[in-house]
């Protein structure tokens, strides 16, 4: 096995993602840039490895198999107060990146994206949290299309059912499969011009 030559360069960082082929792939990219990576694919192992290993890092996917990511920021912080946490999500809503701020992640970023804006956000190289400014998606300046609405509707839900897809179904109004179904679409992307 391949030890870093510089320890007091490394830095530990742990990967939360249930995708194998990605923990793969930017578990090497992270590692060529100077971090220590645990990888795993498990909110169980996650919280093992965060108390065993002490990560001063942690990137970590929102969906996590039939659990939420955003339910494990507040324990990761629990067991390493000063981790710094970076979500990510190929589900991207305003909803969701405020809501992981507010449990304590540090930074959200959509997928797909590459080790080097994983690495500004990790280490605040491009001022992601200046003073009160926290990053989150800007609010856009022309109206929103209405299945963008829905989007953000459903993510808003989902958040605050804790990522529960029968409750948020409920509470929606809509059969399970029919959500089910909504959520496994890619968001609403709107046109980047507003001359449609």
């Amino acid at each position: 096995m391949n030890e870093p030559t510089s320890s007091a360069a490394v830095r530990p960082l742990l990967l939360v993602d249930d995708d194998a082929t990605f923990v793969r792939v930017l578990s090497r990219a992270l590692t060529s840039r100077g971090f220590e990576v645990i990888a795993t694919t498990t909110p169980g192992d996650a919280r093992a490895q965060a108390r065993h290993r002490l990560p001063r890092y942690c990137v970590l996917d929102l969906k996590l198999g039939d659990e939420n990511g955003l339910r494990l920021i507040p324990e990761l912080h629990a067991l390493v107060p000063d981790m710094r946490i970076l979500l990510l999500t190929g589900y991207a809503s305003i909803a969701t990146a405020v809501e992981a701020i507010k449990r304590g992640a540090h930074d959200y970023l959509a997928k797909p994206v590459d080790a080097d804006a994983v690495v500004r956000a990790l280490l605040d190289i491009d001022g992601h949290a200046d003073g009160d400014d926290e990053a989150l998606p800007e609010a856009p300046e022309v109206p929103l299309a209405l299945r963008r609405l829905e989007w953000e509707h459903i993510q808003r839900v989902l958040t605050e059912c804790d990522g529960n897809i029968s409750e948020t179904a409920r509470q929606l109004g809509m059969h399970r499969r029919t959500l089910q179904r909504k959520l496994g679409k890619h968001p609403v992307r709107e046109r980047p011009s507003d001359n449609d």
